[in-house]
């Protein structure tokens, strides 16, 4: 390792940004790696660009989908579901879209967007560099994860907003028909899709901990991808586990869809606070344990 890498690295290796005694006059720590450039960085990124086009294109793929089966039903059951009031509005073309997409399809985003921000500069040699620019660790790390979950949430909010002007065009403006009964207004529908995706977002910080966490543990970003994908796949499993009883309770999976509360008669809050709680605590104890790791990690590459 050289002088200057051994200098930089060794100076800022508690993670707390302080300037070294010998650093150059004029240098803020604090202006280092702006979020500006971390954003634009990472939009320039292939993947980022291909993310985007799957989530703008699966609206139109249920529109074709609907539009070549003859609509959604129910499959000759009795029971009126969500799906089958897809095409009733826009909202509820929104709201269908989301319902299809939140179990997995914007799982991959999230763990995409936070797995692949740090391991993909180790993976190419660049992550040293940074931090003998100097970068200090913790901004370093600060930059990265609010732009990977900024990314995140403009993944959350592209998909049920193409949708619902996309299901606008197609089937006109107008109340969200509920599948237990009655109708919300079209503009309190527009909130409840809001709160939502909001829910969406905050139970999809249990993947984004797991896919930072694990994208400073290793230099290979598809490592950190896939296995944040696969512990999520893991917490599913588990909950359709019922011996495992009230522990489910427990799993950031148990609420995923709690969000639908929104879309009842009633805005019903209890699921989703419940849920939101134990996702941001498990996201939390996994983003402190990135950076406490990350301070005290040799970067060799």
């Amino acid at each position: 390792m050289s002088p200057l890498l051994d200098t930089a690295t060794t100076a800022d290796a508690d993670g707390t940004g302080a300037t070294p005694p010998d650093s150059a006059p004029g240098y803020r720590p604090g202006r280092t790696l702006p979020l500006r450039v971390e954003a634009l960085r990472q939009w320039k990124r292939r993947r980022t660009l291909v993310m985007g086009g799957i989530l703008v294109a699966l609206p139109f793929v249920l529109m074709i989908a609907f539009a070549v089966g003859g609509g959604p039903d129910g499959g000759g059951n009795s029971r009126i579901t969500l799906m089958d009031t897809a095409t009733a509005s826009g909202a509820n073309f929104a709201a269908t879209c989301l319902f299809v997409s939140a179990g997995f399809l914007l799982v991959v985003p999230v763990a995409l967007f936070c797995g692949d921000t740090v391991a993909s500069e180790a993976s190419w040699a660049s992550l040293r560099y940074l931090l003998a620019a100097p970068v200090p660790r913790s901004r370093l790390l600060a930059s990265k994860l609010a732009v990977a979950l900024g990314y995140s949430a403009a993944a959350m909010v592209l998909l049920p907003l193409v949708a619902l002007v996309a299901g606008t065009v197609a089937y006109g403006w107008g109340p969200l028909q509920l599948p237990t009964g009655g109708s919300v207004p079209a503009g309190d529908a527009l909130l409840r899709i809001a709160v939502a995706v909001v829910f969406v977002f905050a139970s999809q910080l249990v993947t984004a901990g797991l896919a930072f966490w694990l994208s400073t543990r290793t230099d290979a970003p598809l490592g950190a991808v896939g296995g944040a994908v696969g512990l999520t796949i893991v917490g599913n499993v588990l909950d359709a586990v019922t011996a495992l009883g009230d522990w489910r309770d427990y799993l950031p999976a148990h609420w995923q869809f709690a969000w639908i509360d929104a879309l009842q008669p009633q805005l019903e809050w209890g699921g989703m606070v419940k849920g939101t709680a134990i996702s941001l605590t498990y996201a939390l104890v996994l983003f402190a344990l990135a950076f406490r790791g990350f301070a005290r990690k040799d970067i060799v590459s």
